[in-house]
């Protein structure tokens, strides 16, 4: 019988594991975003001195991991495991990166909801008792999403309004059984969703109801209201997104309009950057959770937050064949004490 679970999609850690500490990464435009002075390293040039952009992500996710290890003195030797994935096929970045970390890996594919995956299971799994020490990290890059979901960059191709601008950034959080907060106390797992949208330059419209599914399930589980929560906050869904998310959890009881979020709204001016509706990507949530969040955190200047990041499943096959766009948002609760 499980003894953790709350209601259908919760668990609920006994023994909460704490982020120790985090590291992010991210390209020049994101740099010059409103958070530009939360992150550990704004890169001056997106291919960082390598020469592709995949190359440049992988190296992203590597230096960011090393950032965070060197921030408490540990080596990649002491890390039991590390949760990790991208956006790109075979979850390259990631994967290469653990290639020269030799740290034991899983691998993890949800899409922009990645890092609150990884961190959803390696808290399970520090919780559990199975390790002291785990890695969750997460990237994206702009031109290595573009060469492979889109168009290639040299063709200029006109964005709608509803599109939005994949982040170039890494997150990554060191999380440990033992320590004096933030901790993870919930992990809600979301379900995949299909509400029909096709179009893939409107992911917000597309990630929006599974986001609000998790956000309603994670209440109805836990019992929680968002007065809990001091700052409630989606991964990437975007201004279109963030609208649409606020209107379906209110149908369904709950009012999150002042105290919700998005980390695509956030990482980027809306009003002075070409983003249109806002960032998108693995590295969205997972560089502003690793940069911003965590500093709000550590500060006090917020005690309790639900981030729950977003992805949207399609390939650039299931877009040819005329599919349309399942997505999936995974919450984790991280409250400063317990």
């Amino acid at each position: 019988m499980s003894v953790k679970k709350m209601g259908t999609q919760t668990v609920k850690l006994y023994n909460p594991p704490t982020i120790l500490t985090t590291a992010s990464i991210v390209g020049p435009k994101e740099g010059e975003g409103p958070l530009g002075s939360y992150f550990d390293l704004v890169l001056n040039d997106d291919l960082y001195e390598e020469k592709t952009w995949e190359k440049a992500e992988s190296k992203m996710t590597k230096e960011t991991i090393k950032i965070a290890l060197e921030k408490i003195k540990l080596t990649p030797e002491k890390i039991d495991y590390y949760f990790g994935g991208d956006l790109l096929n075979q979850i390259i970045s990631s994967s290469f990166a653990a290639r020269e970390l030799k740290i034991p890996f899983f691998g993890l594919y949800g899409a922009c909801s990645t890092m609150t995956e990884s961190l959803s299971l390696a808290a399970m799994i520090i919780d559990g008792g199975y390790a002291d020490y785990v890695i969750a990290a997460t990237s994206s890059h702009f031109s290595s999403a573009e060469r492979q979901y889109r168009f290639p960059l040299e063709l200029g191709s006109q964005r709608p309004p509803t599109s939005q601008w994949t982040v170039t950034g890494a997150g990554a959080a060191i999380l440990g059984s033992t320590g004096t907060g933030p901790y993870i106390t919930y992990v809600t797992t979301g379900r995949v969703l299909d509400f029909g949208i096709k179009d893939a330059n409107n992911m917000g419209a597309a990630m929006a109801p599974a986001a609000a599914d998790t956000i309603i399930r994670h209440f109805k589980d836990t019992g929680r209201r968002p007065k809990d929560y001091d700052l409630i906050i989606t991964g990437d869904l975007g201004q279109v997104g963030k609208e649409l998310a606020i209107q379906v959890v209110a149908e369904n009881g709950y009012d999150i309009s002042g105290r919700f979020t998005d980390c695509g709204v956030e990482i980027f001016d809306l009003s002075s950057q070409d983003v249109h509706a806002g960032g998108s990507g693995c590295g969205c949530s997972a560089a502003t959770l690793c940069g911003y969040l965590y500093s709000l955190l550590v500060s006090g200047s917020i005690n309790k937050l639900l981030i729950i990041s977003t992805g949207a499943l399609l390939s650039p096959t299931s877009t040819l064949q005329g599919e349309s766009i399942p997505s999936v948002a995974h919450a984790v609760a991280i409250e400063r004490s317990i």
